[in-house]
Order: structure tokens, then C-alpha cells, then sequence
């Protein structure tokens, strides 16, 4: 393999591995802000119970995220020194707000988070969850708009030539608020609390199976319940205006997700389907100019097609970016059906008797992961050949001076690292997980409590 491939194979295994925790961090900080703010307005020591419980789950993913995410800037500099000098000031500007903004915030207070149990006033406490968990969703915000940027770059002008070209700044807010900012931040907060919330709900289905914390699980379900249907539900909103962006800013990539090659026919919209690239061909199940209607208003209209780029400015992969996109429905529409389907349980009383519905919940904290991952997949590849959309392509980011032998060593190296991270990460939340509540011994099982909590 040549260093271009190389050097994106290492950059994607290294961010697929980081991406598994930030979300995560993000989600599970919504999910304790709620328990802690429930324990301060009702005054039951249930809530702090789980606040306490899923601090340390939260401490545990936050330690390894931010092990994990260091990585990456290196990489910028080893494998992409064309590409850092071409972003610098644009990420440069991004990650500094990151740093003081998002970061500092988030460090700042978790230590207040962990150990100011019984040391701090209960309303201070609470602030400080408060303060980690925008930290969290801050700092996704200044990723998010150096990643959109590259996307639909806006608010800059180019300064030299050839090797020393670089994007310069001209308006930092319209750098900031790019076209597909909002929306792709909005998907990614949601995609995050999703995944929050699943964890949740994987570990409080795991103990309701097994008979064990009974009413600590119960009321844990429901709070992740109530949290995962509500944004299932607005992820698909969400999702439809991502798309329209694309559409608008990055018709290739939009040809490519739903695997349109003819320009001047109405765009069907697969349910599923495998994309013949050597003949311009997808096969599959559509709904007939299901994409123009969405994106035109109209299933008649003409959608831009894959046919209508050369080839060399069109995405290389076109059938894996349609199956990762695809998956990436998949899963959704798979949760907004589980998810309401719980509710109505919960509404009729019975959400606890199934226990093929627990079974499958206990698994469901893999469905949100898999879908930032392959959304993440098809939105990266989906841009290519272009490392800044209509600037820069990929070929021509590369370090001049790295080799193809010394990107495998430290590939290698690094998957060597990060497999023994995630057998670490495993066994200690697998751990925690079945130790169970850390002040178990204090929890009310009063027969009150029990009925407060079937009652929820």
C-alpha cells in the first residue's frame, strides 16, 4: 500500500477508536445531570445513588478519551504536514477555543464531580456536573466546526502557492457558523446522547435480567427511556436537514450516499441495495424519486448524479459510502421503533414483563456506536478526494518526507496500544458494572421507594 492509503487507513482506525468515548462522555453527562437534578428537587436518595454510580462510569470513559484523543495531533504533524500548514490557522484558532473554552471547563470541575461527594454543598456539587457536562458538549463544538469547515469552508482566503498555500482567516464567525455547522453539531450532540442514553439503559437492562438492584435499575431505565426517545425522535429531523445541507453544498457526496450516477433522471432513495460501480449501476429497494422529493419537493425533478463530476473529482468509493449511510438509517429507524415501542409499555404497566425486550436492550448500547461510526465513515469518505472540499485533495495533504514503511510501523504500533486500551477499558467498566452501585448498602429499599419507582 502506497503512503496516501496508509496514512488515511491510521488516521481512520485512530479516530473510529477516540469517537467510541466522546460521545459517550457527552451522553452519560446529560443522563447525570438529570439524576443529580431529580435528587436535589425531590430529595431521594435513590438519585444520588445513580449520580454516584455513573460519575465513576463517566470518569472511567473520560480518562480514556482523552488518552486516546492525544494521538491524533501528532498524526497532523508525522503524516500531514501539507494539510496542518494548509488548516493551521483555522484549526489552530478551533482547537485553542477547544483548549480554554471546552477542555479547561471540563477538567476543571471534574475533580469537584468525583470527590466532592460530602465535601461541597449538594447545590455546588450539582454545578460542577453542570459545568463537566457543557465542557463535554463544548468541546464537540469546536471539533465539529473545524471538521465542518472542511466540509463547507467559509470566512477565509487562500495566501500563496503550491506547497506554502494556506487558508487564512478573513471572518472568524463565518468561519465558525459555516453552512453545515449547526446542523452537523446538532446531529452529533444527539447522535452522543443517544449513546449516553443506551449505555444506560444497556446496564439497567443487564441487572433487571439478572434480578440484581432491582429499583436502582428500574428508575435508571426509565430516566434513559425517556431521554432515548425523545432524541431518536429528533434525530430524525435532525438528520433530513443534515441532508439537505449536503445536498445543497456537497452534491457529490449527496449522489454518493444514495448511489445516483444519471444527472438528468428523478433520484430514487434506497431502503437497501449494493451499488455496481464498474457499470454506474445500483440495484436494491427504492422508493421511486424518493431522493428528489426530498430534496426537490418534487419525485419528478432531476437530482445532480455521480455521472455529472469526472471521475477524478468523484468519491472513489461510492458502495461503501452508500452502505455506511445506509446502516446508519437502519440503526435509527431500529431505535425510534424499539424506543417507542418501550414507552408504550411503560404507558400500559408492562415494560418490565418482557424479557426478550431486556434482552435486546442489554445489547443496545452497541446500535448508537455502530451509527456515529459509519455516519462518521460515510461523511468522511463521502467528501473524498477532497481533504477541504473543492481546495485541497487528499493526495496532496500527505508529508513529503514520511515513508509507506514508517506509517505501517506506527500503525501497527498504535493498534497494538489502542487494543490493549480497549481490553483495559472492557474489564474495568465490566467491573463496575458488576459491583453495581458503590453505596449500595445505602440505598432505600423501603417499600415506599419501590412503589415511587414503579410508578415513575
Amino acid at each position: 500500500m502506497n503512503v496516501e492509503i496508509l496514512a488515511r487507513i491510521q488516521f481512520a482506525f485512530t479516530i473510529a477508536f477516540h469517537y467510541i468515548y466522546p460521545p459517550l462522555s457527552i451522553g452519560l453527562g446529560l443522563i447525570m445531570t438529570i439524576m443529580e437534578g431529580l435528587y436535589l428537587k425531590t430529595g431521594r436518595k435513590i438519585y444520588e445513588q445513580m449520580a454516584r454510580f455513573y460519575v465513576r462510569v463517566f470518569a472511567l470513559i473520560f480518562g480514556i478519551g482523552v488518552a486516546t484523543g492525544i494521538v491524533m495531533e501528532f498524526e497532523f504533524g508525522t503524516n500531514w504536514a501539507v494539510y496542518s500548514k494548509y488548516v493551521g490557522d483555522v484549526f489552530g484558532s478551533a482547537l485553542a477555543a477547544e483548549g480554554i473554552f471546552a477542555f479547561a471547563l471540563e477538567s476543571g470541575f471534574l475533580g469537584v464531580l468525583l470527590f466532592g461527594w460530602n465535601k461541597v454543598r449538594p447545590g455546588v456539587h450539582f454545578f460542577s456536573t453542570v459545568m463537566v457536562t457543557l465542557g463535554s458538549m463544548f468541546s464537540a463544538v469546536w471539533i465539529v466546526v473545524a471538521n465542518s469547515w472542511q466540509q463547507t469552508p467559509a470566512g477565509y482566503h487562500i495566501v500563496g502557492k503550491g506547497l506554502n498555500a494556506r487558508a487564512e482567516i478573513t471572518d472568524f464567525w463565518a468561519m465558525v457558523f459555516n453552512p453545515s455547522s449547526v446542523t452537523r453539531l446538532t446531529h452529533v450532540w444527539i447522535g452522543s446522547f443517544l449513546a449516553g442514553a443506551f449505555l444506560v439503559l444497556s446496564i439497567s437492562a443487564f441487572y433487571l435480567q439478572r434480578n440484581r438492584h432491582a429499583h436502582f435499575a428500574r428508575i435508571s431505565f426509565k430516566i434513559a427511556l425517556a431521554v432515548a426517545t425523545f432524541f431518536s425522535l429528533a434525530q430524525l429531523a435532525v438528520g433530513h436537514s443534515s441532508a439537505e445541507v449536503v445536498a445543497e453544498y456537497q452534491p457529490a457526496k449527496l449522489a454518493a450516499l444514495e448511489g445516483h450516477f444519471d444527472g438528468s433522471k428523478a433520484a430514487d432513495m434506497f431502503l437497501f441495495g449494493y451499488v455496481d460501480q464498474k457499470n454506474n449501476l445500483t440495484k436494491g429497494i427504492a422508493i421511486p424519486g424518493g431522493l428528489s422529493f426530498l430534496t426537490k419537493g418534487d419525485f419528478k425533478t432531476p437530482v445532480t448524479g455521480l455521472n455529472d463530476f469526472k471521475p477524478e473529482d468523484r468519491p472513489g468509493a461510492v458502495n461503501f459510502v452508500f452502505q455506511t449511510y445506509h446502516i446508519m438509517i437502519a440503526i435509527g429507524m431500529f431505535l425510534i421503533a424499539l424506543t417507542l415501542y418501550a414507552s408504550f409499555l411503560w404507558w400500559r404497566g408492562t415494560l418490565f414483563q418482557k424479557r426478550w425486550l431486556l434482552h435486546i436492550f442489554s445489547f443496545s448500547v452497541l446500535l448508537p456506536q455502530i451509527a456515529n461510526q459509519v455516519g462518521w465513515y460515510s461523511a468522511e469518505v463521502g467528501r473524498q478526494p477532497w481533504v477541504v472540499y473543492g481546495l485541497l485533495r487528499t493526495s496532496k495533504a500527505l508529508s513529503q518526507a514520511v515513508s509507506a514503511e514508517q506509517i505501517m510501523f506506527s500503525l501497527i504500533l498504535f493498534t497494538v496500544v489502542y487494543v490493549i486500551l480497549f481490553i483495559l477499558f472492557i474489564y474495568l467498566l465490566n467491573k463496575k458494572i458488576k459491583h453495581g452501585p458503590y453505596d449500595n448498602h445505602n440505598i432505600d429499599h423501603s417499600p415506599r421507594h419501590i412503589e415511587m419507582a414503579d410508578s415513575l
